[in-house]
């Protein structure tokens, strides 16, 4: 792809750990048990990366951002972020349009001032690509709504532009690590709270991790390389799945509740 790279707003270098989250979309409970496992694994100190799309969603947008702005992380803006800060509510999608309704002054403040970028030097962050935040980076939504992995040359191609050997996006829910033709490491944290949906971008198609754990990895700097750990944390969805189907939205109970659609 072609065209300028999104702003990165530099950072000082993040410590030899740090965890990475992204794609909460609402899901409170969700974020509550990634950030209990977390605390498990890494010191009160280590820094936590917060890739974008954080409110949206029919589940419980209010109490997700009770949790995360207090947080002392390092949180960046995704698209969904962006449609709204743009508004107006009556054009918002429902998910959005469910969360704009739920967010007060403080959060939409919150939102306002994230970045759409981040570079700590060997590591840089965007929600979806380095040059858009609504487009997908390591997959490809099929003719038949299937989304496949793309080619590594067609990662890089993507990545052009870019100088750390450790890249992160996040936007296709989907977990992964890809070691790319550059010699630098692209890697994806998956979903905390919304495992599976369905869009209609250039064709109509379903993405799903297949489980309805909560995802997100944690990564350490070390002399051999980058060292990746993907975790998948259990927590009790009932009453996410609950407030979705009390807001009409069966496919994403079914979501937090099963990992699919």
């Amino acid at each position: 792809m072609t065209g300028p790279l999104l702003p990165l707003e530099p950072r000082p270098a993040l410590p030899d750990r740090f965890a990475v989250l992204a794609d909460v979309h609402g899901n409170s409970d969700a974020l509550r048990a990634v950030l209990a496992d977390l605390r498990q694994v890494l010191p009160a100190s280590a820094a936590l990366l917060v890739l974008g799309d954080h409110f949206s969603g029919p589940l419980d947008a209010a109490g997700t951002a009770e949790l995360l702005l207090p947080l002392d992380c390092h949180a960046l803006r995704g698209n969904h972020d962006r449609y709204l800060l743009e508004g107006p509510p009556a054009a918002l999608g429902p998910s959005d349009r469910i969360a704009h309704a739920a967010l007060d002054a403080a959060a939409f403040r919150w939102l306002a001032g994230l970045p759409e970028g981040l570079d700590f030097g060997d590591v840089q962050a965007w929600h979806a690509t380095p040059r858009a935040d609504d487009r997908y980076w390591t997959h490809v939504a099929g003719e038949d709504g299937q989304v496949q992995l793309r080619a590594p040359q067609e990662m890089a191609e993507e990545a052009r532009g870019t100088t750390a050997p450790l890249l992160i996006c996040a936007h296709t829910h989907l977990p992964g690590l890809w070691a790319l033709p550059t010699g630098q490491l692209l890697l994806n944290p998956g979903s905390v709270g919304c495992p599976a949906y369905s869009d209609t971008a250039l064709v109509p198609h379903v993405v799903a991790a297949g489980h309805p754990l909560a995802s997100y990895a944690l990564v350490a700097r070390r002399a051999e390389g980058w060292q990746v750990c993907h975790r998948h944390v259990p927590y009790d969805s009932t009453a996410m799945a609950a407030r979705a189907r009390a807001a009409g939205r069966e496919d994403w109970a079914r979501a937090v509740t099963l990992g699919h659609l």
